[in-house]
């Protein structure tokens, strides 16, 4: 399958992407189809120079099948080239990671408050599975 994607190039801490076009069987630095845009994310995100797409050549390759990834699907959403894709369910990515750990040690205390009344509706039920458990329990030591 052909996807769309960034190809990492640069040096270490100053990553420059390529987006290419390339068999999603290879590497992702690999051998790739056609090489469609750049994306540089040190710079800021009002310059032009940040993002450099060749729409006409990405538009072909999608009509032929191609699959834009995530991060591509966002950079081409931001360009509106494309609808922007759903943002995903991460409600701790926006908090820091310091408050995160507060958070993670506050939230046993809640679920165990939410779990609380679950198993108060399950000791119902479970009297009666015990009082079954029990009778065979009786009738092994008499045998």
């Amino acid at each position: 399958m052909l996807r769309i994607r960034l190809s990492m190039g640069g040096v270490r801490k100053r990553p420059v992407y390529k987006i290419v076009v390339a068999d999603g069987r290879y590497s992702r630095d690999g051998k790739f189809i056609e090489k469609v845009g750049s994306y540089n994310p040190l710079l800021p995100k009002d310059k032009k120079e940040r993002i450099k797409v060749e729409f006409e050549r990405i538009k072909y390759w999608m009509s032929k099948g191609a699959q834009p990834t995530l991060r591509v699907s966002r950079i081409l959403g931001e360009m509106q080239l494309m609808p922007m894709p759903k943002p995903g369910n991460n409600p701790l990515k926006a908090i820091p990671k310091k408050d995160r750990k507060k958070e993670a040690k506050e939230q046993p205390k809640a679920e165990a408050k939410k779990e609380e009344p679950k198993k108060e509706e399950p000791k119902k039920e479970q009297p009666k599975a015990e009082a079954k458990k029990e009778e065979p329990k009786k009738e092994e030591p008499k045998a």
